[in-house]
């Protein structure tokens, strides 16, 4: 029986995400909330201009096809019933079309999970913003794209100049290769489950010619390890954040100036991703107070995705992420103080080689059958590793353009797992840089309200870097004027309880 031939198998983190999706509650997509300068396209423009570009980006025709008895990993095979209009869809705002009508839709669409039989991708068109503008939503599955290569992918529909040059066409048209038989897809993972004991007999031949080198790699690897371990090991604190969720999200967004995030880190010492984490464990600690939560001595757990792939990988499909804990100090009201726990952190992890575990853990990934992957992962989600997730995506400077038109803002969003009802993402675009913030409905129905502190965290650090206040109103880059802070907030900056 001829096995599965060209087949890309999914790697043990990829797979991993797709058993974290296991209930309603749970969507392992990474999306984003992208506004345009107007006038919006017609759909039927936006999916010719999608169809033109696909095969740069072959496996948004696939799906995933499932081996029986949970034998193997999934692979991507080409989907015979491929349908462009299904993946993009067109979608309007309800009058008055303003931020808080596209946040709402945002959260809707963000609360869907993918649909497993088709390609595991969508992109909505929404128009009906104010001022003419329009936006587009897009979901990719995290099985599918890790944050670093979305960057890189997403350049496939964009172009640096609004009268882009011709796109290249395929040589012949696209036809998909037929669907494996399950008999097919169960022979191929038994097959490579012969294969791969065989990889690592050789590997083992290799060691036993350079037993130093290796052995020093081994240690070096497993103390790796155990800086990625102990800190899961001890688990996160006890916080409101940390709650059963449900299906349904909450979306907002708030937009900083990078310059002004760029001139805190020239004045205060650090980099630009410490005085990021500063501004998340201030706005945080703001929040918890003025819901009433004692923050003294409380140090929030982020688990932070950090890239380990190599440049030459980058647009590349599938995840090549590692994870580091990272502590929070919510509870130190002081800016100046909190900036330099956060650099502290941060040179430390630098020096504790916690990516490195990380990444040989999830290398390991791929000996463990697929079965305990699966109960593996479920664990994972169920045990309190930590508090949040908070990622950190260093975006293009320059404007992107889709069909003419130029992207003003992007925000992005990162999902939730099981027992976290709140997940922060940021990404710089062209002198912006943006925090998206998604939460469970019913966890913190007052979203907003934390968006809104995370600005006045930022400002505090300017404020402690001699930088003066910003004017008032405050106008943001996309020309919204910025509301003066609500008495619940002012009293969510007093001193920790």
């Amino acid at each position: 029986m001829a096995s599965v031939a060209n087949r890309d198998r999914l790697s043990g983190l990829d797979s991993s995400f797709l058993h974290l999706e296991h209930d309603a509650a749970t969507h392992m997509h990474v999306a984003s909330c992208m506004v345009f300068d107007g006038p919006p396209p017609t759909h039927d423009e936006l999916v010719a201009h999608v169809e033109a570009r696909l095969h740069l980006v072959p496996r948004y025709r696939q799906r995933l096809a499932f081996v029986p008895y949970g034998q193997g990993r999934p692979v991507w095979v080409d989907d015979p019933h491929f349908n462009t209009r299904y993946h993009v869809q067109h979608h309007a705002l309800p009058a008055p079309g303003g931020e808080e009508e596209l946040k709402q839709l945002a959260g809707r669409a963000f609360s869907q999970q993918l649909d497993r039989n088709k390609p595991l991708w969508e992109l909505w068109l929404v128009e009906g913003l104010a001022d003419g503008r329009f936006a587009l939503l897009g979901k990719t599955h995290h099985a599918l794209v890790d944050g670093i290569s979305g960057v890189d992918i997403t350049t496939v529909l964009f172009d640096l100049t609004p009268e882009p040059p011709p796109t290249s066409t395929p040589e012949v048209p696209w036809v998909p290769r037929p669907l494996p038989t399950n008999a097919q897809l169960l022979a191929d993972a038994m097959l490579e489950r012969t294969t791969v004991p065989a990889e690592i007999v050789r590997g083992m031949r290799a060691s036993l010619r350079a037993p130093r080198r290796v052995v020093k790699k081994v240690v070096e690897d497993l103390a790796a390890v155990g800086s990625f371990t102990l800190p899961g090991v001890r688990g996160a604190p006890p916080s409101p954040l940390n709650v059963r969720i449900g299906p349904h999200r909450r979306f907002t967004w708030t937009n900083e100036d990078l310059e002004r995030v760029k001139q805190i880190k020239n004045a205060l010492g650090g980099t630009v991703n410490d005085v990021v984490l500063a501004t998340v464990a201030g706005g945080l600690g703001r929040y918890l107070r003025a819901h009433g939560h004692p923050t003294i001595d409380l140090v929030l757990r982020a688990m932070i995705p950090v890239s380990v792939r190599a440049d030459a990988e980058r647009g590349a499909l599938g995840n090549q992420v590692a994870a580091v804990w990272a502590g929070l100090p919510v509870g130190v009201t002081d800016p100046v103080e909190r900036l330099e726990l956060v650099k502290h952190e941060m040179e430390g992890l630098k020096e504790s080689g916690q990516a490195v575990g990380a990444r040989v853990l999830t290398e390991l990934t791929g000996f463990a059958p697929p079965t305990v992957m699966a109960q593996a992962a479920r664990l994972q989600a169920h045990q309190r590793f930590f508090n949040l997730v908070v990622t950190n995506v260093p975006g293009p400077q320059l404007p992107l353009y889709v069909l003419g038109r130029r992207m003003q803002a992007i925000y992005p969003m990162v999902p939730l797992a099981q027992n976290q009802a709140l997940g922060i993402a940021i990404m710089s675009y062209d002198g912006c840089i943006s925090f998206g913030l998604n939460a469970d409905f019913d966890a913190l129905p007052d979203l907003d309200l934390l968006a809104g502190q995370l600005t006045e965290a930022l400002e505090e650090l300017a404020a402690a870097a001699g930088l003066p206040p910003l004017g008032s109103p405050r106008r943001r880059r996309n020309g919204r004027p910025a509301s003066s802070p609500s008495p619940a907030r002012a009293a969510a900056g007093g001193s920790a309880e």
